[in-house]
């Protein structure tokens, strides 16, 4: 069983949980109603205000694994979440954003911790009942509450949420039954079939998303028909 440790107010769940996972503690969730200086891949702000689900999950990590299912296990988790809770059904975007109408309602970010004892800490952070955003995010971004119109529980949700990571966790990702964990991840997304624009640190790549590798990775369809492998990057879809 895991136990969770619940903040009113945190800088970083991820700081929080590395902290208290490199004292020793083992099958646990941090949780807080917000952070202040949250941050999403590569660094960047994530608004993390009152009203969201704000949580990670420190994990061993085992040399033969493979970090970035965990991503999946989390996406998939969260989909099928709120889909129980709220019955919206959301999609998953490669790699690692739950959109809802085109819109953001949810990130995640995988970051290892590698040295003697390396282990990976899975951050969840999910718009719920907030009712507006800052104003560079507010065209891109919304929350459970402003689809729905009404107000949801973050305890009920993280619970869901939670269970549903270890589900996954325990019965597919340490058994490395990562086919399943593949599967389910392409029944709840919604970027392969559609064309995309690839946008990496040096350069911007056009072609049609057509499937993921064993490694996670995007396969994308150049004009040319060649196919090419993204390890990492910003997508825009081309609707």
């Amino acid at each position: 069983m895991h136990k969770v440790f619940h903040f009113k107010s945190l800088p970083s769940t991820q700081d929080k949980a590395k902290e208290l996972y490199k004292k020793g503690l083992s099958n646990i969730v941090v949780a807080a109603d917000f952070q202040t200086k949250g941050k999403g891949r590569f660094n960047r702000k994530w608004h993390s205000g009152k009203g969201g689900l704000w949580l990670s999950i420190p994990l061993k990590l085992k040399n033969k694994e493979k970090p970035q299912y965990l991503t999946f296990i989390a996406a998939i988790s969260v989909v099928e979440s709120i889909k129980k809770i709220s019955k919206l059904k959301t999609s998953i975007k490669w790699p690692n954003d739950i959109l809802y109408n085109k819109k953001k309602l949810c990130g995640i970010l995988t970051k290892g911790i590698f040295g003697k004892d390396s282990f990976v800490i899975v951050g969840i952070g999910l718009n719920v009942n907030q009712t507006k955003f800052p104003n560079e995010i507010r065209n891109t971004a919304t929350s459970l509450r402003m689809i729905k119109h009404r107000f949801f529980s973050i305890k009920s949700l993280m619970n869901e949420i939670i269970n549903n990571f270890f589900f996954l966790y325990h019965d597919y990702y340490t058994k490395n039954e990562l086919n399943h964990i593949t599967k389910l991840w392409k029944k709840h997304c919604g970027t392969i079939g559609k064309d995309i624009i690839v946008v990496t640190s040096t350069k911007k790549i056009y072609g049609k998303a057509v499937g993921i590798d064993n490694n996670c990775s995007l396969l994308l369809k150049l004009k040319s028909k060649r196919i090419i492998r993204i390890a990492e990057g910003d997508i825009k879809i081309r609707y």
